[in-house]
């Protein structure tokens, strides 16, 4: 059987991959972090945050396939029962690696791979009409620019119709300088 050509392989060839990439998650979720070649790492991210999305679902059929990529039940376990929860409300970005420099020996580049397990905290959406009267101060327009009042017909006022107009002549303000 030929060598596959498709892409660069770690080591030998793709089964010896394989192996290498779930042993690396292994060490990873047994001691949360750990330091090894930047191709290594970035070739270990994916396989890692997809054990951690499984181990996220927590059901039997997820367990069994995190059981097919890393024999060891004593991590797996650990992964189930301590790392999921701690990353429950993270949608993705489980892992972190931080460059740390150049091997000695062979001036490979080195890094650090992390769990990221600090509590994540949620962003706060803005609307978009609180965002442009955030964004644009309001500035107060000269007495001869004002209209002169024409007679009000209706008494009661809308005021959803007037903040959208304060807005537009905040606006216009700034456009005219």
């Amino acid at each position: 059987m030929p060598t596959p050509t498709k892409g660069a392989r770690l080591g030998g060839g793709p089964a010896h991959e394989r192996l290498m990439l779930a042993n690396l998650a292994a060490s990873l979720f047994t001691h949360k972090s750990i330091k090894t070649t930047e191709t290594r790492a970035k070739r270990l991210r994916p396989v890692a945050e997809r054990l951690i999305t499984f181990a996220k679902k927590g059901d039997l059929h997820a367990r069994r396939r995190v059981l097919a990529t890393i024999g060891d039940k004593t991590v797996v376990h650990e992964l189930f029962t301590e790392i999921a929860p701690q990353v429950a409300l993270r949608e993705g970005g489980y892992t972190r690696i931080t460059k740390l420099g150049f091997r000695k020996g062979d001036n490979a580049s080195m890094v650090q791979m992390e769990l990221v397990l600090e509590p994540v905290t949620p962003k706060v959406k803005k609307s978009k009409m609180s965002s442009a009267k955030a964004a644009t101060p309001v500035v107060e327009e000269p007495a001869a620019e004002e209209p002169t009042e024409a007679p009000v017909a209706e008494e009661s006022t809308d005021e959803s119709t007037e903040a959208p107009a304060e807005a537009d002549a905040a606006v216009d303000a700034e456009e005219a300088k």
